[in-house]
């Protein structure tokens, strides 16, 4: 379970003294429990290890726009913090599809659920979402699916 490996690797950072590696893992340990009090809430059960692969999607969409304000304003050595987090966060989701992998799968995907139009784009990103969880970038895909829908 992907809880437990981040679980293990805080351990190892410890061990390791490495504080970079470890402050960041005790943040995604600390957002993943913020998460499923937040799911406890609203009568869901924890998360799962598709739910914690958005997480930390999330997590590293937020380090991304970090970084772009970080060098607008001059911080590169904060910048440069934000780049550490994002690789060590990189390493529990699954490896990224290229950009002619996500086109081959939007393909398909179109031609499984048989979209002809705009209005079938909800049915094609939900198959995409469930085959491809935290292998591709969502945002990316829906822009390439509209056009794929419209052109």
């Amino acid at each position: 379970m992907l809880r437990d490996d981040i679980n293990n690797a805080v351990k190892d950072a410890m061990k390791a003294k490495d504080e970079r590696k470890l402050s960041t893992l005790r943040m995604v340990n600390s957002t993943l429990k913020n998460s499923d009090i937040e799911a406890r809430g609203q009568g869901k059960p924890p998360l799962s290890d598709e739910d914690i692969l958005g997480v930390l999607q999330k997590m590293i969409k937020q380090r991304q726009e970090s970084v772009e304000l970080y060098l607008k304003g001059g911080r590169n050595e904060l910048a440069e913090q934000e780049k550490q987090e994002i690789a060590i966060i990189s390493a529990y989701l699954p490896k990224q599809m290229s950009d002619d992998e996500v086109k081959a799968a939007i393909v398909a995907a179109t031609k499984d659920t048989g979209a002809a139009g705009m209005k079938d784009m909800g049915k094609v990103i939900g198959v995409l979402r469930g085959k491809y969880a935290g292998q591709m970038d969502f945002g990316k895909a829906s822009g390439l699916v509209k056009a794929a829908l419209s052109g």
